[in-house]
């Protein structure tokens, strides 16, 4: 037998030579995706279903591979496991932790739940445009009794008290629905003041201003800028990303393709402006994650709401940042061809910043878009501890809106059925959102005390400073740490709301002169 120590580098090196495979196997798995909200023909939808169902089956024997146990328990047991650094430790951790949920998922869950998620998430898209929750309730229902039986699977591996908390883990790993039932009732608190607060302002955004007609082509080339002045390359020769129309944006790829999505409507091009910006936030944390880490579990982002910290403080921090557009707005004009014509730059800032509760969550404000997501968040929570069913969602859904944001949801289409997670089976997903607009907050408030000038930077055009930032205190950690650990690490203090609440106080009160 080798000397013990080196037996150890050798078990870990056959470790991170499964994980590389895995990655490989898992970006596979990305791309099919991309095109099947962006390219697929709508004939090819149960072809696919049988090749993503086909590739989780793959992945999911290569994770419960018994030598990956096996490898794991030789470097865990060794008698210089403590001579391993924390990016190994981390990494053998990480592949612990999905080894051992893995191997309690059946093989055959794991493949009807890819499958039945592809279907779904086509049923949706035709339902939605027919308005008709009927057409997608039983293939809902479906995917969710599938959700549930790896829910109470997952309960007892993740030690979790409720299956909820189970499904919170896999996007937000040690977060619980009590914790964030804490923070979300002080976060609606905090939004409930400032939305009164603008309400009864002296200045009024106007929101029409945006109507004007800016053809899709145009749009295109906007969104072309944008990416291009966040670090985000679509159009050169080495360029690791690229823009594509979808039903609903999203995010897909690893470290070299990274692949954005956006949705052009000629009479609201601001949409796909921000959606442009969201969505390259997301494409700038996976390009510029550690180069040396790719392949690793500790090359990957460190949650779902550090991850959804970076879109929307590149969409919101910077995007709607005053003093961006007084940089940006020009070219802007520029690219419609005089379509802005007219349009005074104080009036659009306003109404790019315009607040009012509305029913639509891609829609939403910085400010009112965190009580859509506590709505989704308690609706999931009821839904998995059995107080309400599939059945009764579109109306709790509706009375929520009601309460919580003062609308009158028409048609389900957008009401239950406005978002595609629940269709793709991504329940425990939604509080990332919201966790995701706290987690920024936070940041905002360190790099404002590490770069005083950073408006000014801003009002410059360079959004090099910001991202620098970004790289260096968030990129850089990949998934080193859980969340909650670093928050701590980049602010120094655990996770809190007021940086946040702050933060919308200072800049709306600003806007909108209360």
């Amino acid at each position: 037998m080798g000397d013990p120590k080196g037996s150890l580098q050798e078990n870990y090196s056959s470790l991170m030579g499964k994980a590389r495979e895995l990655f490989i196997l898992q970006s596979m798995g990305s791309i099919i995706g991309w095109d099947m909200e962006t390219k697929m023909p709508p004939k090819g939808i149960q072809q696919r279903s049988q090749q993503i169902g086909l590739l989780q089956k793959i992945g999911h024997r290569m994770i419960v591979d018994p030598e990956i146990g096996r490898l794991i328990e030789a470097i865990t047991g060794n008698k210089d496991y403590d001579s391993l650094d924390r990016i190994k430790k981390r990494n053998v951790h990480l592949m612990k932790k999905d080894y051992d949920e893995e191997t309690k998922l059946p093989e055959k869950l794991v493949v009807e739940t890819a499958k039945q998620s592809a279907i779904t998430v086509d049923i949706w898209k035709k339902a939605k445009v027919a308005k008709d929750w009927e057409m997608f309730k039983p293939d809902l229902e479906k995917l969710f009794e599938l959700r549930v039986k790896a829910a109470d699977i997952l309960m007892d591996v993740k030690g979790a008290k409720t299956r909820y908390d189970a499904l919170i883990d896999l996007f937000e790993p040690g977060m619980t629905a009590e914790i964030i039932t804490e923070v979300f009732t002080g976060m609606r608190r905090g939004l409930v003041k400032t939305i009164g607060d603008i309400q009864g302002a002296p200045r009024k955004a106007d929101p029409s201003i945006l109507s004007k007609s800016v053809p899709v082509a145009t749009q295109v080339k906007i969104g072309e800028s944008l990416s291009e002045l966040i670090g985000y390359d679509v159009t050169s020769p080495e360029a690791g990303g690229r823009i594509d129309e979808t039903e609903h944006p999203f995010t897909a790829g690893y470290y070299d393709d990274v692949r954005i999505t956006t949705h052009y409507y000629e009479d609201k091009f601001a949409s796909s402006v921000f959606s442009v910006l969201h969505e390259g936030g997301h494409a700038i944390y996976e390009q510029n994650l550690p180069r040396d880490w790719k392949y690793q579990l500790v090359g990957t982002g460190c949650s779902m709401g550090i991850h959804e910290s970076q879109s929307r403080f590149v969409e919101n921090i910077f995007g709607r940042n005053p003093e961006f557009w007084s940089h940006y707005y020009p070219i802007l004009c520029e690219l419609t061809g005089g379509a802005l014509a007219g349009l005074a730059l104080d009036d659009f800032v306003l109404a790019i910043n315009h607040v009012e509760p509305s029913k639509i969550r891609i829609e939403a404000d910085e400010v009112t878009y965190g009580l859509h997501i506590i709505i989704r968040f308690e609706i999931e929570r009821d839904l998995f501890a059995g107080k309400i069913g599939i059945d009764e969602l579109p109306q709790a859904w509706n009375d929520k809106y009601k309460e919580y944001l003062g609308v009158e949801i028409q048609n389900d289409s957008e009401g239950v059925m406005q978002d595609t997670h629940w269709a793709d089976g991504a329940f425990g997903y939604f509080p990332s959102y919201a966790l995701g607009n706290i987690y920024g907050g936070q940041m905002l408030e360190k790099m404002a005390g590490d770069i005083p000038d950073y408006k000014e930077k801003i009002s410059g055009g360079s959004f090099a400073e910001m991202r620098a930032w970004l790289v260096e205190n968030v990129h850089k950690y990949g998934n080193l740490y859980d969340a909650a650990d670093l928050i701590k690490v980049v602010t120094g203090d655990d996770l809190r709301i007021e940086p946040f609440l702050n933060y919308l106080d200072d800049k709306y009160s600003n806007l909108y002169g209360y």
